[in-house]
């Protein structure tokens, strides 16, 4: 029944032009709010879902490392352990280390990563290659797989230049007496083709040969920097790493994807609820409208409560009335708004209406992925926030039923 007056004094025309006003007023704050908050938490997950795929492309589905210091032992036992796992789909062995490259007058610090033949089936760098041939060379005559900003950095086209590359390495082990170039290596190398995924890789990394790197270092025939797995399913990450720990035991680390970039997924996940309280004040600023309508929706209707209140409509009636009268311009309000942002982002999805300028972008234009939960939380906030903003008309509806009462 209390559903029914709500709707009632809804339709109805008030003698105060100001209440049809303001409530008009509160629904178009509500219908932009909404829309906003699904629209802008759209693109956010759009381009979550692009750094994501992109960071995904370099790193393994798993990667085992030590605990403590730069160096692991892995044996051939384990290796065939780590085979026999159900799940796993293949593995590369990995030896790194910073090396100092320089062109001429050009020069870059790089992380270089040696990888074996296998690194091409666990990471998507093959499929990135933007110029030249992926190869690694050999340990004698390493070929260096270049991220675009070293590159550019190093003043070379990859593909083009025949030159060769000075590159300069610590050395492992102990030396018999201090001597800089006793600990530094200087070897030759060669560029064989650049990759373009990420600035974060693109500006800091090298891929050549492990058994060019392993040899710089002075690291034995067991010893390696890491090891990366892929999986057939990476959503089984989690049940295949304790099966791989109990293969390689306390002195190794390991990590799956997420654990591996939990700096930026955190950051990522902070900014997402920074961007959603944000915007919630667009619907805060609707809670106060709606306050105003309520409240002289109230006034108004005096003689019908005095009513109501002889009739035998108790407290807990006329409150719900007010109650639902706020939820039904919060439901108006937010349906709409959805609607809305469904329409645009869905039209964005397909024609691309919105771009993306500066022209150094992956994609040309802002992407846009729809998500459940987004519609959830945000149906869920508005519900909130109108709940609390038709409280306080609510009660003041009901300390007039009382005063009625006295007299």
């Amino acid at each position: 029944m209390h559903l029914l007056f709500a709707w009632r004094y809804f339709k109805a025309k008030k003698s105060t032009n100001a209440i049809n006003i303001i409530a008009r007023i509160s629904i178009a704050a509500i219908i932009i709010g909404t829309a906003a908050l699904i629209l802008v938490l759209s693109v956010f997950n759009g381009f979550e879902s692009l750094v994501k795929s992109l960071y995904s492309t370099f790193y393994s589905d798993l990667k085992v490392s030590p605990a403590s210091g730069k160096i692991i032992t892995i044996t051939p036992e384990q290796l065939q352990k780590l085979k026999g796992i159900s799940g796993v789909n293949n593995y590369s062995l990995v030896a790194e280390e910073k090396a100092f490259v320089q062109n001429g007058e050009y020069q870059s610090v790089v992380y270089l990563k040696g990888v074996d033949d296998n690194y091409r089936y666990v990471s998507g760098v093959a499929d990135h290659i933007v110029r030249g041939q992926y190869e690694l060379g050999t340990a004698d005559s390493p070929q260096l797989i270049l991220g675009a900003g070293v590159e550019n950095a190093l003043g070379i086209q990859a593909d083009r230049d025949l030159s060769s590359l000075n590159i300069y390495m610590p050395r492992k082990g102990p030396v018999e007496q201090f001597d800089p170039m006793e600990n530094i290596s200087n070897n030759t190398i060669g560029a064989s083709s650049t990759f373009v995924i990420q600035q974060d890789f693109d500006n800091k990394y090298g891929i050549t040969n492990i058994d060019f790197v392993k040899r710089v270092l002075r690291l034995g025939a067991t010893e390696y920097s890491a090891l990366e797995i892929k999986l057939n399913d990476a959503s089984a990450s989690d049940d295949i790493k304790e099966q791989v720990g109990k293969i390689f035991g306390d002195g190794y680390k390991i990590q799956n994807r997420y654990q591996q970039n939990q700096a930026l997924y955190s950051v990522m996940n902070m900014e997402r609820w920074i961007i959603y309280g944000v915007l919630s004040l667009i619907l805060v600023v609707a809670a106060f409208n709606m306050i105003g309508a309520l409240t002289m929706l109230v006034l108004e209707k005096q003689k019908d409560i005095s009513v109501l209140h002889a009739l035998g409509g108790n407290r807990n009636f006329i409150q719900k009335i007010f109650l639902s009268e706020g939820l039904l311009l919060a439901l108006i309000g937010g349906g709409i708004g959805m609607l809305l942002a469904l329409a645009l982002a869905l039209l964005q999805i397909k024609y691309h209406l919105i771009p993306l300028t500066g022209g150094s972008f992956l994609i040309d234009y802002f992407p846009v992925q729809l998500r459940l939960t987004d519609f959830l939380l945000v149906g869920a906030t508005v519900f909130i926030i109108a709940l609390i903003a038709s409280w306080l008309p609510s009660r003041k509806a009901v300390n007039q039923d009382f005063s009625l009462r006295s007299e």
